[in-house]
């Protein structure tokens, strides 16, 4: 009987919204199919500083994501709590895992992951990887960088999912040897392996065949081409100029309708409860003393454009977080993704896109120049160019994208793929 291979995934579980947790949870089964593995998902229990004033635990999906799977789930590190830290390298050794995975998402977790990365780099059967959502911080800061470093240094090996990472990896530590490794091509083992792979397709979300998309569109007076912001709102993600274009595409078309769908990132909390107060006080002044470039995003409202630019009956709002099972609805009545982001790494909407064959209008920013071919499976805008999203909304509209090309881009970008790729 050959011998099981043994997996953690380190990253936040399925009880967490968001992008990484529904990541690391795909990425689990994944492997979790594969024949003779044993895996584990070994998970925050508070991911960041107390004072940071939001809700990040999944309150409203009801689907059990791991049903039918045999993958164990331990919540057991908190950001606040150092001896926690020294728990979870109790854990995972005790585990004697072949492969650990780390989601690398945020630099302000440089502090724990650098200390568990470190820790477990003194275990040579056991190979550390970091998966890097980024390298370079997207609102960047003074401490950013020295936080990443610190955070990713300990790995045997890193996964980038666009050449953007690679070089910011190569930027952060220029003495350092890389070999980036495509998919399939031989390892020759002259630096450290950085495998170049890609953004999965989430197989979690898909549409519903019995879904009624007329009955759905009348009953939210959505009109014949929707275009759909969808995700937690964040400055980086352009929702104000996606506003603002619309705004003037619809100055001459009646046929165009915008949804904006997702959870203000900085507004989960009840703003009238003490606790509330008190964070968002102390968190206001340490932004303010350790993140000197960045804009406080707690003042972006971006959707009160809406009302000032007078589109309240043109723009479907749903402001809120949304559970798993009703995403699809929200991408089967659309035509189009919106992506004017203002800086971009591989995005998990974007993957939720491909898994609906829906084009994408993006910005020429990131990792967007390497995955949306324009005029192919999206358009491509300049970035903070008003006019120029406006002339690729029309395009979108009169030279409208085959789905058929969106599907062939993404048909090789399985979780299936992506996890032999690391176990090779």
């Amino acid at each position: 009987m050959s011998k099981k291979t043994t997996i953690v995934c380190f990253g936040p579980g399925p009880m967490f919204k968001g992008g990484i947790a529904n990541y690391n949870t795909s990425l689990a089964k994944a492997f979790d199919k594969l024949d003779d593995t044993e895996v584990h998902i070994v998970s925050w229990t508070q991911q960041y500083p107390a004072i940071i004033p939001r809700d990040f635990i999944d309150r409203k999906s009801k689907t059990d994501q791991l049903e039918g799977t045999d993958i164990k789930v331990h919540y057991i590190t908190d950001y606040n709590n150092p001896a926690s830290w020294s728990g979870t390298v109790k854990l995972i050794t005790g585990l004697k895992p072949d492969k650990v995975i780390f989601q690398w998402a945020i630099a302000i977790q440089g502090i724990p992951l650098g200390y568990i990365g470190r820790k477990l780099k003194k275990y040579k059967d056991i190979e550390v990887y970091y998966d890097l959502h980024f390298v370079i911080q997207k609102e960047g800061s003074s401490l950013d960088n020295r936080f990443t470093k610190m955070g990713i240094k300990h790995a045997d090996s890193y996964i980038v999912h666009a050449y953007k990472t690679a070089d910011e990896l190569h930027e952060l530590f220029p003495k350092k040897k890389f070999e980036i490794v495509e998919r399939g091509q031989k390892i020759k083992g002259k630096g450290q392996k950085v495998l170049k792979l890609y953004h999965p397709v989430y197989d979690m979300f898909s549409p519903d065949p019995e879904f009624d998309v007329s009955a759905q569109k009348n009953s939210w007076n959505l009109k014949k081409n929707v275009f759909l912001y969808f995700g937690f709102i964040r400055k980086y993600k352009g929702l104000h100029n996606v506003i603002k274009a619309f705004a003037k595409l619809s100055e001459n078309r009646d046929d165009v309708s915008l949804m904006i769908v997702g959870e203000s990132f900085w507004n989960t909390l009840d703003k009238k409860k003490f606790t509330t107060r008190l964070k968002n006080a102390t968190f206001g002044v340490a932004k303010k003393i350790f993140l000197k470039k960045q804009d406080d995003e707690q003042n972006y409202n971006p959707i009160a454009l809406v009302k000032e630019l007078g589109l309240e009956h043109k723009v479907y709002v749903n402001n809120e977080f949304v559970p798993n099972e009703d995403v699809h609805k929200y991408f089967q009545v659309s035509d189009n993704i919106m992506l004017f982001y203002l800086t971009a790494t591989p995005s998990g909407i974007e993957s939720i896109a491909y898994n609906f064959n829906m084009p994408m209008l993006a910005t020429k920013v990131g990792h967007f120049t390497e995955t949306v071919k324009d005029g192919f499976n999206g358009y491509l805008a300049e970035p903070e160019d008003i006019e120029s999203m406006v002339d690729v909304m029309e395009k979108a509209i009169d030279k409208a994208i085959d789905r058929r090309n969106v599907a062939a881009t993404s048909k090789d970008m399985s979780w299936q793929n992506y996890a032999m790729e690391i176990l090779r």
